[in-house]
């Protein structure tokens, strides 16, 4: 898909770059694979804001997607790339050939009309999916798991992907658009290719009220609030905070690290942070 820039007929228009979702499919989507989607709008079961700068937003369908693609041996067919306004990549509705029909991930370069299968061990083509033991090092995967059966976690948002780098005993080595070299178990699924919508980062949406229909509120700083709101807030004039960047809860932010998961560090060879320390 290619970005698609308006002349500036309005101010609105004015520096607009947004997705050309022309080829995608018009209609609504199949009904027995939507839900509906209360709308939180950051709020606990108490009414309380517990998730800052959300709410509002255009009202929303939700499309469940297949991302186990547990159903083996069965090819499906691509019968369309919809756009899907719960996530930022594109999704492929696939009829099998018994007629079960299921949404996925679409990945770039499958095209309506595709045959795609999930399989112990298929061929390295965009949409197939397969464990890790099956697949030659060096591929390209997006919507990996991390527990078997639980469902595909990793590389799932648009133009993400992850490739399958090496073995290691019965685990994978992933390493992750983000740099993060990790360990997956080799009987965890991950499909082939990498998410559609790679342009979706380049877009300018060219005024507040289009991130408004997507549930984001205005995103007020620290530094202007006062200090009962803010431990940056306060201060005569215009003052730059005056200490260490935190959270209004008193926690490191802006690049320190916050992360305290010991149980799962061990599957991390390599941190993220590590590129950019030069090593």
């Amino acid at each position: 898909m290619a970005l698609k820039s308006y002349k500036p007929t309005t101010p609105g228009q004015r520096g607009l770059v947004l997705i050309d979702r022309s080829e995608l499919w018009k209609g609504r989507p199949v009904k027995s694979l939507t839900e509906g989607l209360t709308k939180k709008a950051g709020r606990n079961n108490t009414g309380r804001i517990t998730m800052r700068r959300r709410g509002g937003g255009a009202k929303r369908l939700y499309r469940v997607v297949d991302f186990k693609r547990r159903k083996m041996d069965v090819p499906a067919t691509v019968e369309r790339i919809e756009y899907d306004p719960n996530r930022t990549a594109f999704i492929a509705l696939i009829r099998y050939q018994d007629g079960e029909q299921n949404y996925i991930l679409a990945p770039q370069r499958l095209a309506v009309g595709d045959t795609v299968v999930a399989s112990a061990k298929t061929d390295v083509k965009p949409g197939n999916a397969m464990p890790l033991a099956g697949m030659p090092i060096g591929t390209i995967v997006h919507n990996v798991e991390l527990k078997l059966g639980k469902g595909g976690q990793l590389a799932r948002a648009a133009g993400t992907y992850a490739q399958f780098v090496g073995r290691d005993g019965g685990y994978a080595q992933i390493r992750l658009s983000s740099g993060e070299l990790r360990m997956v178990r080799q009987e965890c699924m991950a499909t082939i290719g990498a998410v559609s919508n790679p342009d979706n980062s380049n877009q300018n949406f060219g005024k507040a009220g289009r991130s408004r229909l997507q549930g984001k509120r205005p995103t007020v700083r620290g530094v202007v609030m006062n200090p009962i709101d803010h431990p940056h807030g306060g201060g005569e004039g215009r003052t730059s905070g005056g200490r260490d960047p935190v959270t209004p809860w008193g926690r490191p932010t802006k690049g320190a690290k916050t992360r305290r998961n010991k149980t799962t560090d061990k599957y991390i060879i390599r941190s993220r942070h590590a590129r950019k320390k030069g090593r």
